[in-house]
């Protein structure tokens, strides 16, 4: 049996959380604050259905969708009210990994088989309620999606007779020996539903009761037992942690045993204190949590490489990194391309903040929109111009130019490197 997946679900309506597809009583008022928490708090993915009525509301849902994959650690499933091939583009590229296509309404069949050969079937899931859809459609969910979500209640047994595709389970049973058994079926990789939605859940709580019926629910797991570590003399080992997006150390820490399996179960780093003696997680109070990627041990089995995902500041200084103050030589990153362009979107970001007389930046935001969008137009038309003369300095600087610009308007529009970094690499 693989490991199993615990994936909150999220129903919109109105621009709020609501309770159930039927059920429009309002759960949360603040979408994005709720899709975070359960981020935080333990779930493996997110599960969001738009129950829109009309259009507008419908590319309000979409827009909230955007805005809730910027804020979250996990993978976002996003479906509901998908009429069109084109609605498909717009959930993928508001930062879902995989849009869900609902197999209930009129030719879904076909748009799937579209949306597949132009998306890649790895971005395409299916939501299914009755067996005899999947039973009828069984070869295109096999040739061209990578999930079905299916709707509890149908015969979990019959359901695998048919079909290897991974499925989630969305379910409104609140009895645990029932999640047990859905579990614990082999075809089943994720649980969803009322009961692991709910706001005060413990998730981690959960994941234990699962543990101990045999279900294994960690997305990571050692190659190696603590014990075959080199430690100190007190059983700590040290453990630099590393921007896994920029590789900038950020930090030295030290793990004992209880902190590396705390790390391991719950996704976030947790460190021993030397002075205090005791165990604490990596942003527990200030919010800048480090999510893991990756644990790399040395050739002497004596220190931790943690990759992580950093939230906010690294350092109690408020520094991105604890490695801030320069002693000897020249700063090696002063040619990263992420950081230099990190450095000026920051700076137009602060002339933006505190403007200051004279400032070209400044210029262009007391101008307006209709400016930046001119400049940005004027740039890349000078590149284009550049590209056609013999001299490829002119480009350098032309693109230099637009590159400036873009960000401008990346500010004006609250768009970060981060967020355009993130797209590129879901594409």
């Amino acid at each position: 049996m693989g490991y199993k997946r615990i994936i909150s679900c999220i129903f919109i309506a109105g621009q709020k959380a609501v309770k159930w597809f039927h059920d429009r009583e309002v759960l949360c008022e603040d979408v994005i604050e709720l899709a975070k928490t359960y981020s935080d708090n333990g779930a493996d993915e997110l599960l969001i259905f738009d129950l829109s009525d009309t259009d507008e509301e419908h590319e309000e849902a979409i827009d909230l969708m955007r805005k809730i994959s910027r804020v979250i650690r996990i993978p976002m499933i996003a479906g509901g009210n998908i009429r069109k091939l084109e609605d498909v583009k717009k959930i993928l590229y508001a930062g879902a990994k995989r849009a869900l296509i609902n197999f209930s309404k009129p030719d879904s069949w076909g748009m799937t088989e579209e949306a597949a050969k132009r998306f890649g079937r790895e971005k395409i899931a299916v939501s299914l309620n009755d067996f005899d859809a999947l039973f009828k459609h069984q070869h295109v969910i096999r040739d061209y999606t990578s999930e079905i979500v299916f709707m509890h209640r149908l015969d979990l047994n019959s359901v695998m007779n048919v079909t290897d595709i991974p499925c989630v389970i969305l379910t409104d049973a609140m009895d645990i020996s029932e999640l047990f058994e859905i579990l614990k079926c082999p075809g089943v990789k994720g649980l969803s539903g009322k009961f692991v939605s709910q706001t005060d859940m413990d998730i981690a709580a959960f994941k234990e009761q699962c543990t101990s019926e045999g279900i294994k629910m960690t997305s990571f797991e050692s190659m190696m037992d603590f014990s075959q570590f080199k430690t100190n003399d007190e059983g700590l080992i040290p453990v630099i942690v590393q921007h896994y997006r920029t590789r900038k150390v950020l930090m030295l820490a030290y793990m004992n045993e209880e902190a590396f399996y705390h790390t391991i179960k719950s996704g976030r780093m947790t460190y021993y204190s030397r002075s205090r003696q005791t165990l604490w997680v990596k942003g527990e109070t200030s919010g800048h949590y480090q999510y893991v990627k990756s644990l790399t041990i040395d050739c002497d089995y004596d220190t931790l490489l943690a990759c992580v995902d950093q939230i906010g500041a690294a350092c109690h200084t408020g520094n991105p990194t604890c490695f801030y103050q320069p002693l000897a030589g020249t700063d090696s990153d002063e040619k990263n391309p992420l950081q230099i362009f990190e450095t000026v979107y920051d700076t137009i970001s602060d002339r933006q903040k505190h403007p200051k007389e004279g400032s070209y930046t400044n210029y262009l935001f007391e101008k307006g929109i209709d400016k930046i969008l001119k400049k940005v137009g004027e740039e890349a038309a000078e590149i284009i111009i550049a590209a056609k003369n013999p001299n490829p300095e002119e480009i350098k600087y032309e693109m230099a130019d637009f590159l400036y610009h873009a960000m401008v308007l990346m500010v004006e529009k609250g768009i970060s490197w981060e967020d355009i970094i993130k797209e590129m690499a879901d594409r």
